[in-house]
């Protein structure tokens, strides 16, 4: 059984680990609080790579208030790794400061720890629980864990939509549909994503620049561009060098050369991924290629079109749809795609939330089977006894 005071620990220690919610890539968001004799003695949240890790942080800051934390009992959101990487293991650091206890919100998915740090910790014959506030550790790392099981990352497609689901008028026209409060916060969510993907049409129609803004944040996400026959205009926004550029193709023969060499010179990354059934690039490949990257959490903002393909071919985890009051009848859609044949195969979607941002309603909602993490939850909170 865990006590309240353990719950109060942890979440300070999940807020901590929220800190890094715009800086921790391709690492995990992960906090620790060092407390003894019932008073905090220490806290850290992992820094960005290759910097130390939330253990470490935490040890250094109470050693720097003057305390020595032998004895004490550490709440860390994810498990102590064992492993070197950038940094040295936290677990081993945990034993070498000789404390008492480790409480651990969640198993650490990655293969190279995956419980390995909390049997190291039990061997130094620490007490070690584990499973406290599994789901909150769960929804603030979901895109690494997406990755470490996965090996790909987790999937946000932001749609701003009117009321009846429609998301652009037949000329394309779409800005603004939503106000700017909506559009302020969905900078919050590019801000937490590892990467920003649109597509060629929204290119074309929107000339978006796919960079966070009015956001405190020091990186820029990786921008990558679904453009299956390389049409992306030189002059485009997305070309203006503030963050980096993924182009990807269907295909690199000699009649593109010329275009992708030009777009190099530009500072975009031109790579092909065909999908050998047709002529456009292929989708689970590019998760694929952006998981072996690094990239946790990836944000879509795209039209029906390849919205529409995302669905299709199963890459779509969650939606992120403001829906402003007003209508817009015979427009575009959200999704490009054929109806299902019955209501049998529609597609299911599970809400998370429902918020009101501004004039707009803010909703949360995954797709399918990939809504529910219970199981996820369960197979994390172990030994909780």
């Amino acid at each position: 059984m865990f006590s309240n005071a353990d719950f109060m620990y942890m979440q300070r220690a999940l807020a901590l680990a929220a800190r890094g919610m715009y800086t921790t890539t391709p690492n995990p968001r992960v906090g620790c609080v060092l407390v003894k004799d019932g008073a905090v003695i220490g806290e850290g949240f992992t820094q960005p790579a290759g910097g130390a890790h939330a253990e470490i942080q935490a040890l250094h800051d109470a050693r720097t208030r003057g305390h020595d934390p032998s004895g004490a009992t550490a709440y860390v959101s994810l498990e102590p790794c064992s492993h070197f990487g950038r940094t040295p293991p936290c677990a081993k650091a945990l034993i070498e400061a000789q404390i008492a206890q480790v409480v651990s919100a969640l198993e650490d998915p990655n293969p190279l720890v995956s419980g390995q740090g909390l049997a190291l910790l039990r061997a130094a014959q620490i007490d070690v629980r584990c499973g406290l506030l599994a789901h909150e550790a769960y929804e603030l790392n979901l895109g690494f864990i997406s990755r470490m099981t996965r090996h790909r990352p987790w999937v946000r497609v932001k749609i701003a939509a009117s009321l009846d689901g429609r998301t652009a008028l037949p000329s394309g026209e779409s800005q603004w549909i939503t106000s700017s409060a909506a559009r302020a916060d969905s900078h919050l969510w590019r801000a937490r994503a590892c990467a920003i993907l649109t597509g060629i049409g929204t290119v074309r129609t929107d000339n978006p620049q796919l960079t966070v803004r009015g956001v405190d944040t020091p990186r820029q996400p990786l921008r990558v561009l679904v453009d299956s026959r390389l049409e992306v205009p030189l002059d485009a926004h997305v070309l203006n060098g503030h963050a980096p550029l993924l182009i990807v193709c269907a295909s690199l023969d000699a009649t593109r050369a010329q275009k992708a060499h030009a777009l190099r010179a530009r500072g975009a990354e031109v790579i092909s991924l065909a999908n050998h059934s047709s002529a456009q690039v292929d989708l689970p490949a590019l998760l694929h290629l952006l998981g072996e990257r690094g990239i946790n959490e990836l944000h879509v903002e795209a039209g029906p079109s390849l919205n529409g393909a995302l669905l299709q071919q199963h890459c779509i985890d969650e939606l992120l749809i403001y829906l402003a009051p007003s209508l817009l009848c015979d427009a575009l859609g959200m999704f490009k795609l054929a109806a299902p044949a019955s209501l049998a195969q529609r597609v299911t979607l599970s809400f998370q939330s429902v918020e009101r941002v501004g004039r707009e309603l803010r909703i949360l909602a995954r797709v399918g089977a990939l809504g529910d993490n219970d199981k996820t939850e369960r197979e994390c909170a172990i030994d909780t006894a």
